[in-house]
């Protein structure tokens, strides 16, 4: 590292500098994390001064990790100059071929698939906005994705094609629907335009994108998200976004390495850092967090078609993974598996999380079971383009409940019920409020609602929707969610969105949608229900009711039936605290007020 003057600048011995002092070095001026100001939309922002211009130049930089291991899936591996030929013909296909301009919009569908990496790619390259739809969508919930973005290419496997099909007649801008994995069983087996090899046809070895001209504001992704009110938002992320949250996870991991001489990942004996990736592409924990990462950093990206925890240990064997985890759930279903005391998971390194709720036991459960692995934690949401704090090693263990301190480029503050934002925040430490964020990992707002993003955008501050509390060392501990939503082993369940579907079916008179602690999910869907007179209908019934119209981990796995109408205010607002201590608060099958209990079988979200 160098001091302005170009003179090597002594690196601290490892485990005497604080958090403050360590980034202080870091952020210098001349150093790989010094910061700059710049405005944003009328918004003067901190950002990384050496963050990439844009997601394309991140793929330039991927071609100089070679003959690397890039993507392994299966039987199959693709090293890096592999890969950046394909998205690079993939590129020129799009463009020449498909005619998809600057800005266009190009929507991927599928499973975590090595085709969903290259679709990704080969788009960006392109200059195309990327909208990563849920995979568990209906076909309803993907027909609206892809109509409200204006899609006019989707890259799909044959599963989402089978949904899409009875839609297309809707979509008259989406001219192009390539499947990948076409010989992969699909229930019609229909073709809804060329196949992904016969689009990328013959790939040259020295194969180039055609030339765009990119600025970090322009527009790169759209990921939905719901919210408590009225269809899924497209959360309108920018290339400085992405690229700001890039540097927001090397400067932790160099963090770690300045204060205790271990980084999060580091991938020790292991020849390569190694990521097995448990999430879904098309959240931004799997493609902001770690795929765009670890393209960067030159890593090797263990893809598995769904999640199984004891093929999760067997791949961390076979491939010594030396980084895994996502969300907490999927690091307690590993925790829990039989094969762990009989796999060797001495590579792994990290154990890192975000995107729900951990457990503070978990970091004590993690330290026990990996000896090497360093457990870590994070906030963010698809609005901040994934982190937007984060916390590790000793930090973690002396503050097992907290999520972490912002990055340096965030700001972090509370706001109080009825209260204005004074920015900067001069509220005491400890006060509760609505947490907002800032900083040029904020997405621009929502696509084609400009009321929606004024109500979540007050100059520049994100209002999360998180209820918080800031500590007197900066460190942020989220309280509650102000949102009436729930989130299940990762997925966000919108309550009102469940409510709506059962209300939908003649038998609901009323309802109520609860979220009801699980040990492993974090959390699971339960429902109180209000039947009309003289009708009749099974718990079961209802679930497969709101299945066929929401995204399967929607659907209530308890499921309560009450004799009488459900408990408001004047206003005649649900009182669901009330109601939920009513219903959890007996651990019989029957509550006191009547209401019978029906308990289904609450599954992962990608089984």
């Amino acid at each position: 590292m160098t001091d302005p003057s170009g003179a090597t600048a002594a690196e601290p011995a490892h485990g005497e500098l604080s958090y403050e002092e360590a980034a202080a070095f870091l952020t210098a001026p001349g150093q790989l994390f010094e910061m700059e100001d710049v405005e944003v939309h009328g918004v003067r922002l901190r950002a990384w001064k050496a963050a990439p211009p844009s997601l394309r130049s991140v793929l330039e930089l991927s071609l100089g990790h070679g003959d690397a291991d890039y993507l392994v899936y299966e039987d199959g591996r693709t090293t890096y100059a592999q890969h950046y030929r394909i998205a690079a013909t993939l590129a020129r296909r799009l463009r020449d071929d498909l005619g998809v301009r600057k800005g266009d919009r190009v929507a991927i569908a599928m499973r975590n698939v090595p085709e969903w990496v290259m679709a990704f790619w080969g788009a960006v390259a392109a200059g195309a906005v990327v909208v990563p739809l849920n995979g568990w969508w209906t076909g309803d919930e993907l027909a609206y994705g892809l109509a409200d973005s204006g899609a006019s290419v989707a890259f799909v496997d044959p599963e989402r094609a089978d949904r899409i099909k009875p839609h297309m007649g809707d979509l008259p801008g989406l001219r192009t629907v390539v499947t990948a994995r076409p010989r992969v069983a699909a229930r019609s087996g229909a073709r809804l335009g060329p196949d992904f090899d016969e689009l990328l046809g013959d790939v040259a070895p020295d194969a180039l994108p055609p030339e765009v001209e990119l600025h970090p504001d322009d527009d790169v992704t759209i990921f939905y998200t719901s919210g408590t009110t009225g269809k899924p938002k497209g959360a309108v992320g920018t290339h400085r976004n992405t690229c700001t949250n890039l540097m927001n996870l090397f400067f932790h991991q160099a963090m770690s390495q300045l204060r205790w001489g271990v980084a999060p990942g580091d991938q020790g004996d292991a020849p390569q850092r190694c990521y097995l990736l448990t999430v879904p592409l098309f959240h931004a924990t799997g493609c902001h967090a770690v795929l765009i990462t670890n393209t960067a950093a030159g890593s090797k990206i263990v893809l598995m078609h769904r999640f199984d925890p004891e093929l999760a240990l067997e791949l961390i064997e076979r491939e010594k993974v030396t980084i895994f985890g996502g969300v907490p759930t999927v690091v307690m279903r590993v925790l829990e598996s039989p094969d762990l005391a009989r796999r060797d998971t001495s590579s792994v390194r990290s154990i890192s999380y975000g995107g729900a709720p951990a457990p503070a036991d978990l970091v004590r459960r993690i330290r026990e079971a990996f000896t090497t692995g360093r457990p870590g934690n994070g906030y963010g949401l698809t609005e901040t383009s994934a982190a937007s704090a984060l916390i590790t090693g000793e930090d973690y263990f002396r503050k097992p409940d907290s999520v972490g301190k912002p990055l340096p480029v965030v700001d972090a503050a509370v706001v109080p019920e009825g209260h204005e934002l004074v920015d900067p925040p001069m509220l005491p430490p400890g006060t509760v409020g609505e947490l907002w964020v800032k900083g040029p990992n904020v997405v621009r707002g929502y696509w084609n609602r400009p009321g929606d993003t004024e109500r979540a955008i007050t100059r520049g501050w994100l209002h999360t929707g998180d209820v918080a509390r800031i500590d007197e060392e900066g460190y942020i501990f989220i309280v509650d969610r102000a949102k009436d939503m729930l989130i299940r082993g990762g997925e966000n369940v919108y309550s009102v969105e469940v409510e709506d579907a059962l209300f939908s079916h003649p038998a609901v008179a009323d309802c109520a949608v609860l979220g009801v602690p699980h040990p492993v999910l974090g959390e699971e869907v339960g429902a109180v229900v209000v039947l009309r007179p003289g009708h009749k209908v099974s718990a079961e019934e209802l679930a497969d009711h709101v299945r066929a119209r929401l995204a399967a981990f929607n659907a209530p796995t308890r499921l309560w039936f009450r004799q009488g109408p459900l408990p408001r205010n004047p206003a005649g607002k649900l009182l669901k605290r009330a109601l939920r201590a009513e219903v959890l608060g007996d651990p019989r099958d029957k509550t006191e007020t009547g209401a019978t209990a029906w308990a289904g079988d609450p599954k992962m979200w990608n089984d």
